[in-house]
């Protein structure tokens, strides 16, 4: 497996594969109904924005290779902080291919920020784990934050972590 930037031409990929991983119902905030070719619209403007994007290409399989994962890394409404959202397909996962997309995105990060943040769910203690491993430590829990689809209520759990701070950027960057 290795991890590369995307391109135009892996968007309806991508898309189909982000579909699976949202018809789990387990991993990701979005909720099904989902429309792969919405998806791909939605993957296009983000590229279109100059995102820092990379997917996760399984350059073993039995067709070719195929795209397997995928992370977005994006600012938020805070100058300096930036957060990201990552999905791995469910026959790859465990093998390193999250690690490997959130290491390219580490790399990636533009030199004015000082902290990358995320929010996943309490109940996926392998990403928790990875994350810790990586830098990332516990900030704190929205407790019953989301409603679902089905009426419940779903915490999340906050993390992030800090890099040297640079200073004040030139210029503000959005």
């Amino acid at each position: 497996m290795r991890v590369r930037p995307v391109t135009e031409a892996d968007l309806e990929e991508l898309a189909r594969g982000f579909k699976v991983v949202v018809d789990e119902k387990r991993w990701v905030a979005r909720q099904p109904p989902v429309d792969a070719a919405e998806l791909a619209e939605d993957l296009r403007r983000r590229l279109g924005d100059g995102r820092p994007m990379f997917t996760l290409e399984d350059t073993d399989a039995e067709d070719g290779p195929a795209l397997v994962g995928f992370l977005d890394l994006y600012p938020t409404r805070t100058d300096g902080v930036y957060a990201f959202g990552l999905w791995v397909l469910p026959e790859v996962r465990g093998k390193g291919g999250g690690r490997a997309l959130l290491e390219a995105a580490i790399e990636a990060r533009p030199p004015h920020v000082h902290k990358i943040e995320l929010e996943t769910w309490p109940h996926n203690e392998a990403a928790i784990a990875l994350y810790e491993r990586l830098g990332f430590e516990r900030e704190g829990l929205r407790r019953d934050h989301y409603r679902r689809a089905d009426g419940s209520l779903q915490s999340s759990l906050i993390m992030a972590r800090l890099f040297p701070d640079p200073g004040p950027p030139d210029r503000v960057r959005r």
